[in-house]
C-alpha cells in the first residue's frame, strides 16, 4: 500500500495560500493608488513638537496650631504665621499670600459617673495656606529645601510638591499648531506624489489634543495633558488636515 505525500501535498496548500496573500496585498495597494489618485481630497495628520523650561513655579505649604480653647489656637497660628511670612521675606520672596483659615473642632468622647459616654469637644484645630510664585527657580527649589528651619522653630509647617508652569504654553500653542499644519501639507505633498497627483488649497483643518508632558517621557493622555511636576517640558500638537488635490 502506498502511502501519499503528505508533505508535498500541504507545500503545495502553503504556496497557494501565498500565493493568494500577494494577490490581496497587490490588490489593497493598488486600491490605495487608485484612491489618491482619483480621490479630490487627501486626509493626514501632521504633529510638531517644542522642548520648553518652566518660566513660573508655584510653591504651597501649610501650618497647623492647635489648642484647648478657639481665642488661645488663633493667637498660635498668627504667632505661627509671622515666622512663615518672615522665612518667605528673607528669601527675598514678595509675591506670595495666605488663604482663609480652616478651623475644625477636635472631638472625643469623656463617660461619665454612670458610665455613660457623651461626645465633647476637646480643642481647636487651626490650618493655614502659604502661596508663594517666582520665576526663579533655583531661589524656589532653595525655598523648599529649607523649610525645615520653620519646623525647627516649633511651626507644624508641611510643604506640597512645587507646580512647575510655563507661561507662554498658548502662545506656543498657536505657533505649533501651524508648524503641524506644515507638517500635514508635507505629508500629503509625498503622498499625493506617489499618486502623480498634486497638493492645492488646505480644505480642513482640525485641532487635537495639545500635550505638555514631561520631557522625553512620551506620556500623553486622551484629555490631554498640562504637567506641573518637570521643570523641563515637551508641548506635542497634532493636526487633522484635508487638502484638495491637483
Amino acid at each position: 500500500m502506498n502511502t501519499p505525500a503528505k508533505p508535498h501535498l500541504l507545500g503545495l496548500v502553503a504556496g497557494l495560500f501565498l500565493a493568494a496573500g500577494l494577490i490581496v496585498s497587490a490588490s489593497l495597494a493598488t486600491t490605495a493608488w487608485l484612491k489618491v489618485k482619483n480621490t479630490q481630497f487627501i486626509t493626514v495628520k501632521g504633529s510638531a513638537r517644542k522642548n520648553v523650561r518652566s518660566d513660573l513655579v508655584v510653591w504651597k505649604g501649610s501650618y497647623t496650631a492647635q489648642a484647648e480653647s478657639l481665642l488661645q489656637a488663633q493667637q498660635n497660628l498668627k504667632r505661627d504665621a509671622e515666622k512663615v511670612r518672615q522665612f518667605v521675606v528673607t528669601h527675598s520672596l514678595t509675591n506670595f499670600s495666605f488663604a482663609p483659615i480652616v478651623i475644625e473642632e477636635v472631638k472625643g468622647s469623656l463617660t461619665d459617673s454612670n458610665g455613660l459616654t457623651q461626645p465633647q469637644v476637646l480643642g481647636y484645630r487651626l490650618t493655614q495656606l502659604v502661596r508663594v510664585e517666582s520665576d526663579d527657580v533655583v531661589l524656589m527649589a532653595r525655598l523648599d529645601r529649607e523649610s525645615v528651619s520653620l519646623v525647627e522653630q516649633a511651626v507644624l509647617f508641611r510643604t506640597e510638591a512645587p507646580e512647575f508652569l510655563y507661561t507662554k504654553a498658548g502662545e506656543a500653542k498657536v505657533e505649533m499648531l501651524a508648524e503641524a499644519t506644515r507638517d500635514a501639507r508635507t505629508r500629503a505633498e509625498q503622498i499625493a506624489g506617489q499618486g502623480g497627483r498634486g497638493i492645492a488649497q488646505l480644505h480642513t483643518a482640525d485641532m487635537g489634543i495639545i500635550q505638555i508632558a514631561p520631557v522625553y517621557s512620551g506620556q500623553t493622555s486622551w484629555e490631554g495633558m498640562n504637567d506641573t511636576s518637570s521643570l523641563d517640558k515637551t508641548i506635542t500638537a497634532v493636526v487633522t488636515a484635508t487638502f484638495a488635490l491637483k
